[in-house]
């Protein structure tokens, strides 16, 4: 089988046809991954990481990376992270809101389940989140930094985490300094005779929030004319298939540049800022990096960067979050650990989310996770990148009331009570521009995608605060 043969065969796969080939990723692809390399990935995972740091960032597009092919940003610290791991350009969020996603991050649940299913609600009592975890099945010393809003943003009082630092307001241009400054001294001062497994969490480039409030009247002509040369083009996918669901429809309207219809520079104009916001916080996730050199703990350290939701960056002429559209439902994804993590590998096979990052960080730790994961442990394909499983993601997304199901050739996505279902050939169409769920032509694509929707809801254990839990999907 020649190249181009597999990786078509990559893209097509999905987990009955993985099953019905019998589970053998060598059998199938061929000895693309040596026996010396799957011998060293089974020594490796023997090892334990000393610390862990997780670093999230708050409404991060995934293609924010000067490194992963950003043409618009500046980004050493992330480059650097990039260059020396694995990135998962298939990544999503299990929810594209601020506190359904960081439920999920931290407690490898579906937001449905740990009744965090709005912004502002805790995780239900008999889940426990990762620092909980830790502290109970671990040596490890468990610290957090920065936003937790799950509920409040910024607080003192996290279950299972010792807080050195709660924030100091809504604003990332300002509270994320502070953030980065406590991660730093934190590293300085500590005794080393416990690991820590360490939380920095940035509010940046959520910023851009603040950013559309202020500018959301188009001035009819470029604020700063210095920066004319400097602006983004639209995203190629800025006109968008209108057969959309009504929920759809009326986030777009709601939305800031709709309310002041928008011209081309003004779209222009926020993507550049957008741009910015996503420097600033690469400044401070700079700043905790260097610390972890400074301070002897780079080469002992696991470090994981993601994001809890992206932004709609004009695709769709959308903003903000709250879309199960790529743009906002997916997240960058980062692993690194000199020496046991491969290094400058992006990972485009594998689809992943938000909930396994939990029972990787278990994996890593050499303990079991608590039960009832959504989520998989990403380690088998942080080393040799063996194929482990052919995966499908769910995202849930504003009060249970939409879903989308991701599998690796197509995405399908629908809402409670709306008969406009959109499906999405993801290899032809990656700007999810043509809706192919009125095509009898994908009729049994689309049953298929509603069966597999069914089964993973079948498996819920809902929490009783959240709305619509019943089985609510009656199409086809």
């Amino acid at each position: 089988m020649n190249k181009e043969s597999k990786t078509e065969l990559r893209q097509h796969i999905n987990r009955r046809e993985f099953i019905k080939l019998g589970g053998s990723a060598l059998a199938v692809f061929g000895s693309s991954v040596s026996c010396k390399s799957v011998s060293a990935a089974k020594q490796s995972r023997k090892l334990k990481p000393k610390n862990i740091l997780l670093i999230i960032t708050d409404q991060q597009h995934i293609d924010t990376i000067a490194a992963g092919g950003c043409r618009h940003v500046r980004t050493p610290a992330l480059d650097r992270l990039k260059t020396r791991g694995v990135s998962f350009t298939e990544s999503y969020s299990s929810n594209p809101v601020c506190s359904p996603a960081r439920s999920s991050i931290f407690t490898g649940r579906a937001s449905s389940e740990t009744g965090v299913h709005v912004n502002n609600l805790p995780i239900r009592s008999d889940i426990p989140n990762l620092g909980q975890w830790f502290s109970q099945e671990t040596k490890y010393e468990t610290v957090y930094a920065g936003k937790w809003h799950i509920p409040r943003s910024f607080t003192n009082d996290i279950p299972g985490f010792k807080v050195i630092n709660t924030g100091i307001g809504g604003l990332g241009y300002l509270c994320d300094t502070v953030t980065s400054r406590a991660c730093e001294g934190y590293l300085r001062n500590r005794s080393q005779s416990r690991p820590f497994l360490m939380v920095a969490s940035f509010l940046q480039p959520h910023d851009i929030c603040e950013w559309l409030r202020l500018n959301t009247k188009d001035p009819g002509q470029l604020r700063y004319k210095e920066l004319a040369g400097e602006l983004p083009e639209l995203p190629d996918n800025f006109q968008f298939d209108k057969n959309e669901p009504e929920m759809v429809k009326r986030t777009r309207q709601a939305r800031d540049p709709a309310n002041a219809n928008w011209s081309k520079q003004q779209w222009q104009y926020y993507l550049w800022s957008y741009y910015r916001h996503i420097e600033f916080v690469d400044a401070e996730i700079g700043r905790v990096l260097q610390a972890l050199e400074d301070f002897g703990y780079a080469k002992n350290t696991l470090v994981l960067l993601t994001a809890d939701h992206g932004e709609g960056t004009g695709h769709h002429q959308m903003v903000r979050k709250n879309t199960l559209y790529d743009e906002s439902a997916k997240v960058p994804l980062i692993f690194s650990w000199p020496g046991h993590v491969a290094e400058n590998r992006t990972e485009s096979f594998h689809l992943v989310s938000g909930l396994d990052i939990m029972p990787t960080l278990c994996d890593y730790a050499g303990i079991k996770p608590p039960k009832n994961m959504r989520g998989r442990s990403l380690r088998s394909i942080l080393g040799a990148g063996i194929f482990s499983w052919g995966h499908t993601i769910i995202t849930e997304v504003s009060s249970n009331r939409g879903r989308m199901l991701r599998t690796p050739r197509y995405k399908y996505i629908t809402y409670k009570d709306d008969m406009v279902e959109q499906l999405f050939d993801m290899k032809d169409d990656p700007g999810e521009t043509k809706n192919l769920a009125t095509s009898s032509k994908y009729a049994s694509t689309l049953a298929e995608h509603r069966r597999m929707l069914r089964d993973w809801e079948s498996r819920l254990d809902v929490a009783p605060n959240v709305p619509n839990s019943d089985i609510w999907r009656r199409k086809g």
